[in-house]
Order: structure tokens, then C-alpha cells, then sequence
């Protein structure tokens, strides 16, 4: 089996620019070269990475929870609405177009949410966090807030095993704590091209009514690591989509989701088949396998 970065087909080559391949270094007798990404005239869509194809798990909830030792990667989805990257990711398990992976808990700070719904409709276990101020302690907030976290953490790492974190529309901060006890282990998905259009208060319609605000031509998802501020962690992978004179940020907020549905998975696929993998300047990119 060799190992490449996505090649961009010959209609997706008749572009504005085309990259040229780039040696990067070689393994084991494999040879690799980088692409820089390339935009299609016609839908103008860069697509990082393929599905891999696998048949899914079939197991329960609390089977999934006990078992620690089958080589698939353990994902914990965090949601604070309707949850439709999520959804799309457990659906790509489930047609076996993710594998290596399983979602065995959902974590939520709105568990009446709609994202925290379909886990129970589908016998995935819900943990709330942050805690509501009725589960909190009566002791100091500092105090409060760090046995949360504590929490937390001990049940992802220790009760579910988590060892990948994904971000669907999770709409609280991540601590700093939980980030550095999953290194390069949590991602979330944005849906402007970062890092433009990123940062605290840029989140769902607010960053399609900045971009059109801005004039610029082109917009999309950004699949990215995070770290301890909003919008700044690693850029794993990203989409195009156009962004014409008449949209609103409803129109273009369509368009982009549809990406975000294709991209999210398969750069989770990538990750659960260890295709990803860090330069020295702690930049991630994927190998397609062929």
C-alpha cells in the first residue's frame, strides 16, 4: 500500500492556480509529495482526504462503554444544538464509510438539546457539561468549576476511554485542563475559512454575515485541532464553496453545511486510520491510502 496526499483530478486542475508537487521526504521505500490545495471552476470545492470503507459496529451502548481493547478509536461528540455534523459522522459509522472508530458518548451543556436527543433516540450515553448550577457544589465558583472539570475528564478518560474529542457545534470554551489532557486529540469544524472570519463571537450566522460583509469571493469549512482560544488550533483540512453577490448569510450558511457534512467525516476517518500526521512546525495533514 503507498501513501499520498489527495492529487487533484484533471477537472479540478483547470482551476485559477495549480499546485505543483512538492517532495517532502519518503518511508520505507514510499515516496510522498505535498499538493497545495487547488479550487474547481465548476463548484469550486477542494476536498482533503477520501472515504475509507469499512463495515461499522454493530455493539451497544454500555458494550461499547466496558470494552477498552478492540484498536478503534473511542470519540466523545460534543453538541449544544441540533447536532447535524454529529449526526452525519454517526451516520458515516453506521454505512461503515468511517471505520476504526465509534462515538460512546455525547457531551452536552444543553441536554435538551437536539444533537443530545438523537444520542439517547440511539442508545448513546449523555453527560452534561458544564453542569447546570443545581448539580454544581455549594463550595466557592473557582472550587466548582475545577471538580467539574475533574469530572469530566475522569469520566471520558477512565468510564468511556475517550481518546478523540469532536467538536459539533459545541458552543462553550474548552478548558484548558481537558485540552492538555488530550493532546492533538479534540477537533472541531468552523464554518469560515480560517483563519479569517474565527474567534470569540464568530460562530454560526455571524461568520457568513461577516463574509459577505467583507466582499470576499470565497468561503467554506474549516476542519481544525484546537487549543486553548476559539478558532486558533492547527487547520487540518478546509472546503470551498462560492460566495455569490446575491446570497444572504442563510443561502451561503447552506452551502457551506453541505461541505461541512463531507468534510467532518472523512477527516474523522482519516484520524481513526492514523492518516494523519504532524510536520515539525506542528502543522497536521492527511495521506490517502491507495
Amino acid at each position: 500500500m503507498s501513501l499520498k496526499l489527495h492529487r487533484p483530478t484533471s477537472v479540478e486542475k483547470t482551476s485559477h492556480q495549480v499546485a505543483e508537487p512538492r517532495r517532502i521526504g519518503s518511508s520505507n521505500g514510499i515516496r510522498r509529495h505535498a499538493w497545495l490545495p487547488c479550487t474547481r471552476m465548476e463548484r469550486c470545492i477542494h476536498r482533503a482526504s477520501l472515504i475509507a470503507v469499512a463495515s461499522s459496529s454493530s455493539t451497544t451502548s454500555t458494550e461499547r462503554a466496558e470494552r477498552k481493547d478492540d484498536g478503534k478509536k473511542r470519540l466523545a461528540v460534543f453538541v449544544s444544538g441540533g447536532g447535524s455534523n454529529f449526526k452525519a459522522i454517526h451516520h458515516a459509522i453506521r454505512q461503515g464509510e468511517i471505520r476504526g472508530g465509534e462515538v460512546v458518548v455525547v457531551v452536552t451543556n444543553a441536554p435538551s438539546c437536539g444533537g443530545a436527543e438523537y444520542a439517547r433516540q440511539h442508545g448513546i450515553p449523555v453527560l452534561v457539561y458544564p453542569p447546570r448550577k443545581s448539580q454544581s457544589s455549594s463550595s466557592s465558583t473557582s472550587e466548582s468549576v475545577s471538580t467539574a472539570e475533574e469530572l469530566a475528564i475522569d469520566q471520558l478518560k477512565e468510564k468511556f476511554n475517550v481518546n478523540l474529542i469532536i467538536l459539533a457545534g459545541y458552543m462553550k470554551l474548552i478548558p484548558g485542563t481537558v485540552v492538555d489532557t488530550f493532546p492533538k486529540a479534540i477537533v472541531n469544524i468552523h464554518p469560515g475559512l480560517l483563519p479569517s472570519f474565527g474567534g470569540k463571537g464568530f460562530y454560526g450566522s455571524r461568520v457568513h454575515e461577516a463574509v459577505i460583509r467583507s466582499g470576499a469571493r470565497f468561503s467554506g469549512p474549516t476542519v481544525h485541532f484546537i487549543d486553548e482560544e476559539y478558532d486558533t488550533g492547527p487547520i487540518l483540512s478546509q472546503a470551498v464553496v462560492p460566495v455569490y453577490p446575491t446570497d444572504t448569510a442563510e443561502t451561503l450558511a447552506s452551502r457551506v453545511l453541505k461541505e461541512e457534512h463531507i468534510l467532518y467525516p472523512r477527516c474523522i476517518a482519516a484520524i481513526c486510520e492514523d492518516r494523519v500526521e504532524w510536520r515539525d512546525d506542528g502543522i497536521p495533514f492527511i495521506w490517502e491510502a491507495l
